[in-house]
């Protein structure tokens, strides 16, 4: 089938924010006409009562997560479904599905903006892509922009018995793997399986210089720590199922929205109003989506974004994603969230070697424990913590030094699982009850 894609925008198309906003505007025209074939916006009937621009976008209702549930499997579906490419469904849903779906133009798009990466990515690369395959989009979206640039992909799956962290480890080692995508925690997991073969993460894989990380709130102090460990860049990516890549870093460090591929604004539910910035949930209009228009989807994610000049010259908003930093646990009287602690434990001298935590608000204290391989430092890191506690949140903690191996049992690390196809035929010394083990 021949495409019939509007050509996308590419950085360095616009030179202001003025330009930019003009390049959304000349798209969202096109975008509200085409949702009208979307079942769940004609049934809506609102799209006839507005005008086709950008005022007339923002009086528009927001579309919620429910509505896309409630509308399963389809009924968001705004082209025939021979034309579909794929078809996704988020990984926080619980119960009802979250569909999302997209045609080959639809990947042309989510492709690129995933590839926007300041380090780059080309066929000299190799990416390990250490992300679910299943049915959310995070494996597919950076397979498919490593195949755009001509890297080398490697289908790491992290839900797979097929690929337990030794495997991963002598993919990373002997693939001379240059660049990888995961969420934040993997990286530390490998480098503690790293550990665990006798290697050094910051010296035994000379080839690799990026690692892209996504998926989970991430404080400056582990981002710091894994960069340490590792000795390479830690470039952050966001986005989510439903609508792909949203935003990604700059090489001065800072999250820019795309907002020349979608339009972006703040919701804020106490009012029930949006600006253009400030802090609030952050409502997404993909402007080149075909399948499935969204329009003003509330992803419900707690941001900051701010239209502030950056040395970059991408002339696009930063956004600071803070997830779910804004919820929180009561410990005696104060609400404990686990950004502000995971900046804590990391905020621990480098020579204490704590990465793996866990903490439980009760009450009327907060209970953490924390792997300390020097047993020697346990008391002094548990005290540091302690201290770092007291002084931060002003709750009592009872802090706990445990011995490594004690919340990542070493099995985790170093396990190599036997993955067997199905068979009915054993021999007279095979135990035959893995007749029906398909693992």
């Amino acid at each position: 089938m021949t495409s019939t894609r509007t050509p996308l925008p590419q950085l360095g198309d616009w030179g202001s924010f003025d330009e930019l906003t003009a390049l959304q505007d000349e798209q969202v025209a096109r975008l509200l006409a085409e949702a009208g074939r979307s079942p769940f916006y004609r049934a809506r009937g609102d799209l006839d009562a507005v005008s086709r621009d950008r005022a007339g976008l923002t009086a528009l209702p927001l579309t919620t997560k429910r509505d896309l549930r409630d509308n399963y499997p389809f009924g968001m579906l705004a082209v025939p479904r021979e034309r579909l490419a794929t078809y996704h469904e988020s990984s926080g849903t619980a119960g009802t599905p979250t569909p999302s779906y997209y045609t080959a133009d639809d990947w042309t798009d989510l492709a690129e903006r995933f590839a926007r990466k300041w380090n780059g990515i080309d066929e000299t690369d190799t990416l390990l892509v250490r992300t679910p395959y299943a049915l959310m989009i995070t494996g597919h979206l950076a397979q498919a922009a490593g195949r755009l640039r001509g890297a080398t992909v490697v289908p790491g799956d992290n839900r797979s018995l097929a690929m337990p962290y030794s495997r991963v480890l002598r993919v990373l080692h002997d693939l001379d793997v240059t660049l990888t995508w995961s969420m934040p925690t993997e990286t530390l997991l490998w480098a503690a399986a790293a550990r665990e073969a006798g290697l050094d993460p910051g010296s035994d894989f000379p080839s690799l210089r990026a690692l892209f990380v996504g998926g989970e709130p991430l404080s400056d102090a582990r981002r710091r720590r894994i960069g340490e460990v590792w000795g390479v860049p830690v470039i952050e990516e966001y986005g989510a199922t439903e609508t792909g890549s949203l935003a990604g870093e700059c090489r001065f460090g800072r999250m820019h929205l795309w907002a020349d591929r979608a339009v972006f604004e703040v919701y804020h539910p106490e009012t029930g109003s949006t600006t253009v910035d400030g802090a609030g949930q952050l409502v997404v209009t993909p402007l080149f989506r075909r399948a499935m228009p969204l329009l003003r989807y509330n992803l419900e994610d707690d941001v900051e974004v701010s239209y502030e000049a950056c040395g970059c010259g991408w002339q696009l908003p930063v956004v600071r994603v803070l997830g779910r930093a804004a919820f929180g646990y009561p410990v005696a009287g104060r609400k404990v969230n686990q950004n502000l602690l995971e900046q804590l434990v990391f905020e621990l001298p480098v020579e204490y070697g704590v990465v793996f935590w866990r903490a439980r608000a009760e009450p009327d204290s907060l209970r953490v424990e924390i792997e300390v391989p020097d047993r020697d430092l346990a008391e002094a890191a548990a005290g540091a913590l302690t201290a770092a506690i007291g002084d931060a949140l002003g709750t009592p903690c009872l802090v706990a030094a445990v011995p490594s191996g004690s919340l990542v049992p070493r099995e985790v690390l170093t396990a190599s699982h036997d993955v067997l196809k199905p068979r009915s035929l054993f021999g007279a010394d095979e135990d035959w009850d893995k007749a029906l083990l398909y693992y």
